[in-house]
């Protein structure tokens, strides 16, 4: 195919300092959950994007000393001959397919609190961050830095910077945002010197200012020097010189960086769920930018189709556009545009469960690709699958995981039918798509369907439910189950065991709420499972004009959600909808017209009214479809939500991983990290 001209503009090559990227598609640092522990899985996952055709490829986060030690999240590290040679494997996978590699250079100063090196943490003043998530929270606080520890702070810079080009990275980063160290110390609220380095805007500035020089010269000049600066509070403060304290920082540094990478203060806003916020949300807050500077820019804002990407370029708000989510939905992203298949795109439908992974510690997962994070443990290619499949494979059920399986099959060459019982294929999608913010989950469905639908080897039958006797005389060599699992509405005990059914009039689970069923006001939600489905589901009601109140067994509205950026918005919907919340407690009685309640913790017992409630709690998988299949001796595989419930990107990881293993031994490789001990980088 070919390219659509007015995407030219994307594939012009952009100079930053010394380097050249050969087009405008820079993915930004993110974190990935891969340490210099897993280097060769850090590599191959970012390689894939080099390979790809992301022109710049960048590390997350790379702590340039031991005082900025963020465990138990997983950080990178630049602090000695090892972690050089665990970076060089790197850089070469993004070399070997002609991009550039960035690396993040961070301290977290205040924002971490050391847990593992148990040093002091750093601050400008002494001011901690107040935290209001148990996983960041610490009784450790920082201590105030003296003139010494600056000098510290710079000279480490320097040095992780020498180690950085010896490693191969051909940009280097200083981090001025999300509330770490040098973004401390150009926000007054943790800023409170009266030295050289507090006090006036341009005082602020002044360790930002020396750091891009100390790196710079630290490596004569050969690397491109680029500063991640957060502009979301800056911008919302006023100046007595400029529009803003923003207008103002960038002003001064203008000329300072051979790039700037701009971003947002706050997670929750800076990669925000497409649940509560669209395409782009980042232009207001950056989009002065290139009024103030000649120097490149680069920034994000979930981008996922070309002509939102031309825009920016064209009214000069970016010139690079910046990818941390969508380059995980799809490394390819580029080459699809440069080769004129937008329709193949596998674009990130802002779920945040990647978001989450960093939160758990563990390598970054993806609802739209379920590689991510396999490409060297498993040797999975998001694009690149086995030509070896032989004969015929039913998969049963056209949900998310079914629709996953089906297109895995079908890409290794099996024949393929994929059936489903209703009209329309999407499972579980078909209705919670619909729920209040989660339009754009439904891409999940439409690029698996548009995919299968131009394939010679698949078929397709909707409206066609199975019995076993049916799948069996189908004559498939395998047959996949895929037919999703069932929400009860038992209860939850204080001790957080699950409780029984409750047996009352007018008690609904949300199969009955996807079935149409429109519950009695005033209605009480229920929330023991704590991720979207229970404040969606209140949200919708609340949509409809129903008294709704929220009641959860954890200690905030969807408290899950903080995982994947949701919570702070989920809590401002619901006071915006009208909806009461209610936290820490469980029901412990309903008989129709009052709902008893106790605090989860003291017993503390309490009552509202209600007519209808919906409970939120317990899904279980299993199908009898699949036992009978099993015991008639046919090659029969539970996958999806029907053999262990979750979130779509876990039942899209189990079609994918189902089909991936039909005939084929999976047989996951383990990375060990380089030991710290002098070593010779590859050449």
């Amino acid at each position: 195919m070919i390219r659509n001209p007015r995407h030219d503009v994307l594939f012009e090559s952009v100079r930053i300092g010394p380097k050249v990227a050969k087009n405008r598609f820079f993915q930004v640092p993110h974190a990935s959950g891969m340490t210099n522990a897993a280097p060769h899985v850090r590599a191959a996952f970012r390689g894939m994007k080099a390979e790809g055709g992301w022109a710049v490829v960048s590390t997350g986060a790379c702590s340039v000393h031991s005082s900025s030690d963020d465990s138990p999240f997983p950080n990178a590290t630049l602090w000695d001959r090892s972690d050089i040679a665990a970076h060089a494997v790197m850089t070469q996978a993004v070399h070997d397919h002609g991009a550039l590699a960035a690396v993040e250079l961070w301290h977290g100063g205040a924002a971490t609190v050391n847990r593992t090196t148990r040093e002091a943490p750093l601050s400008p003043s002494g001011m901690p961050w107040l935290a209001t998530h148990v996983g960041f929270m610490s009784a450790a606080r920082p201590r105030i830095m003296d003139a010494g520890d600056i000098r510290d702070l710079i000279r480490w810079h320097a040095e992780a910077a020498v180690k950085a080009e010896e490693a191969g990275f051909d940009i280097l980063y200083v981090y001025a945002g999300m509330g770490y160290l040098p973004y401390q110390f150009l926000l007054s609220d943790y800023n409170q010197r009266s030295d050289a380095y507090g006090g006036s805007v341009r005082n602020r500035v002044r360790l930002v200012d020396e750091l891009i020089d100390a790196v710079r010269n630290a490596v004569k000049g050969r690397c491109a020097v680029a500063l991640r600066v957060s502009m979301q509070e800056l911008r919302a403060r006023p100046s007595e010189v400029a529009e803003s304290e923003a207008h103002e920082v960038m002003g001064y540094l203008k000329d300072a960086p051979d790039l700037f990478d701009v971003k947002m203060d706050y997670s929750a806003y800076d990669c925000a769920p497409s649940r509560f916020v669209p395409e782009g949300s980042h232009e207001p807050v950056v989009d002065f930018m290139k009024q103030i500077t000649d120097k490149p820019v680069v920034g994000v804002g979930r981008f996922t189709t070309p002509e939102t990407m031309v825009g920016m370029i064209r009214r000069g708000v970016l010139d690079l556009i910046g990818g941390a989510r969508p380059s995980i939905a799809d490394p390819f992203l580029p080459q699809k545009i440069a080769e004129g298949r937008e329709d193949d795109i596998r674009e990130c439908i802002g779920c945040n469960i990647c978001i989450s992974s960093w939160h758990d510690g563990v390598w970054v997962r993806c609802t739209q690709n379920p590689t991510a994070g396999e490409e060297w443990r498993r040797g999975w290619h998001p694009e690149i699958l086995r030509k070896d499949g032989a004969g015929q494979v039913l998969v049963i059920g056209g949900g998310p995981s079914g629709l996953e399986a089906a297109l895995t099959a079908a890409r290794r060459g099996y024949q393929v039918a994929l059936a489903d019982s209703a009209r329309d294929f999407g499972g579980r999608l078909r209705w919670e798509s619909r729920l209040p913010g989660l339009n754009q989950w439904f891409r999940v469905v439409d690029y698996r369907l548009g995919q299968l639908r131009k394939m010679a080897n698949v078929t397709l039958y909707p409206e066609s439910p199975l019995t076993a006797g049916d799948a069996a005389g189908f004559g498939a060599d395998h047959v996949i189950v895929a037919t999703g699992a069932r929400w009860l509405p038992n209860l939850c005990r204080d001790s957080e065991i699950p409780g029984p059914a409750l047996d009352a009039p007018r008690v609904y689970t949300p199969d009955d709420i996807a079935a149409g069923t429109l519950p009695e006001g005033p209605v009480a939600v229920f929330d023991a499972d704590n991720y979207y489905m229970g404040t969606a589901i209140a949200e919708a009601l609340a949509d409809k004009g129903l008294a709704v109140t929220h009641i959860t067994t954890a200690g905030a509205a969807q408290a899950w959600g903080f995982m994947t950026n949701e919570q702070t918005h989920v809590h401002r919907a619901l006071l915006r909808k009208g909806v009461a919340t209610r936290t820490l407690e469980i029901v412990t009685g309903f008989d129709g017209e009052t709902l008893d309640l106790a605090q989860i913790f003291s017993g503390a017992a309490s009552r509202i009214a209600a007519r209808s409630l919906v409970v939120v709690g317990t899904r279980i998988g299993g199908s009898a479809l699949y036992d009978d299949l099993r015991a008639r001796g046919l090659r029969v595989h539970l996958t999806g939500d029907a053999n262990a419930p979750g979130a779509i990107a876990h039942a899209v990881y189990q079609g994918h991983k189902t089909a991936r293993s039909l005939d084929a031994e999976d047989q996951p490789r383990r990375d060990a990290p380089f030991a710290p001990r002098d070593f010779e980088v590859p050449a």
